[in-house]
């Protein structure tokens, strides 16, 4: 897959063509299950930005994005039904597996998971 100034020179020379073939051109192609070719056209354009120097806020500025985005916001929210959902992303961050146990701590505006037989300085 071409990037930054070889992206930006290939989409030039190829000048009036299809954006399939262009997409493919600039080596932005992957293969289906089924043998078939996948056209990653959000690869291209993404690179294509990049290459002009616009910057989408992919970064990881240190900032979530919450709903929606792919980055971590690092925020809970209380559910309908009064639950609170730690997910997935945070759970494999920290190697945990199904079964494991916690005790729940409570504080005055806080709740800390502390492993069940863990320390509770552990951080």
């Amino acid at each position: 897959m071409l990037t930054g100034t070889e992206l930006l020179a290939k989409v030039k020379e190829l000048g009036d063509v299809s954006k399939s073939d262009l997409v493919r051109s600039c080596g932005y192609v992957s293969t289906k299950k089924d043998g078939g070719e996948r056209l990653n056209f959000t690869a291209f354009y993404e690179a294509l930005l990049g290459a002009k120097g616009v910057s989408l806020g992919t970064d990881g500025g240190g900032k979530g994005r919450g709903k929606g985005g792919r980055s971590l916001s690092y925020t809970a929210t209380v559910q309908g039904n009064g639950n609170l959902l730690v997910g997935k992303a945070y759970t494999a961050m920290l190697d945990l597996k199904p079964g494991d146990e916690f005790e729940i701590k409570l504080g005055k505006k806080q709740i800390r998971l502390v492993p069940v037989g863990g320390s509770d300085e552990e951080e």
